[in-house]
């Protein structure tokens, strides 16, 4: 782990405590986790895999997971801060419910060469000090038509953390989050089909009406690949 690989988780591991204070990450409203219940329904895959094999990919303390496991599917979990993954095991033994989670860089998933259904990442893109190879990390993860699904936005003020982020954030390529139009690009490149999906009238999702731009990005890789 770089220095700074070691300053961000600890930056992660000091906000796990009071993260799911935050409506969309904790979930803890009925109406909030209902609304993202129905989003990624309406989000992932449909075919003769009624179960998907989802990477989720900067996990954090395990919500969108638990939603995914609730719905029948298996998920694997990576996140740097070993305390929002203790957090995310902790759910799921609270549930009952069966998951694999694990301590490692969202960038380079430590999950060997399993390949995945879905790979899914929720507001991390803005974090991470190389979001191109990052992207192409998570495709080569998938399995031939499988979905790479981003819920990304370009942020205003909300969706920015309360605290100052790790020093040196402000040169992170993709800080303060990035636009639908230029995330498409940079994955049209790597996929065989790329949708958006508008999200920011969505209130229910984010605990009330937002102002910034949010979205999710599925890309489907090529049925066959070399």
């Amino acid at each position: 782990m770089t220095d700074r690989d070691a300053l961000i988780a600890a930056y992660w591991d000091a906000a796990a405590a009071s993260f799911d204070r935050a409506p969309d990450h904790g979930m803890l409203a009925a109406d909030t986790r209902a609304a993202w219940a129905r989003l990624l329904r309406s989000l992932l895959p449909t075919g003769p895999a009624d179960v998907l094999e989802v990477l989720d990919v900067g996990c954090g303390t395990g919500s969108v997971s638990l939603l995914l496991a609730e719905a029948g599917h298996r998920p694997t979990g990576v996140d740097l801060a070993p305390r929002m993954v203790e957090r995310t095991r902790a759910k799921f033994g609270a549930a009952g419910l069966a998951g694999r989670f694990l301590v490692g860089d969202a960038m380079s998933p430590p999950t060997g060469d399993q390949l995945f259904d879905v790979v899914l990442s929720r507001h991390l893109l803005w974090t991470l000090p190389d979001p191109q190879a990052a992207l192409r990390a998570w495709v080569s993860r998938l399995r031939p038509g499988g979905r790479l699904l981003l819920i990304e936005g370009r942020w205003s003020t909300a969706g920015q953390p309360a605290a100052p982020y790790v020093a040196g954030a402000e040169s992170l390529p993709w800080n303060g989050g990035i636009s639908a139009e230029d995330l498409t690009a940079a994955v049209r490149p790597l996929v065989a089909e790329v949708r958006i999906e508008p999200l920011s009238g969505e209130a229910d999702l984010w605990g009330g009406p937002v102002a910034d731009e949010r979205y999710a990005l599925l890309g489907t890789v090529n049925s066959q690949r070399n």
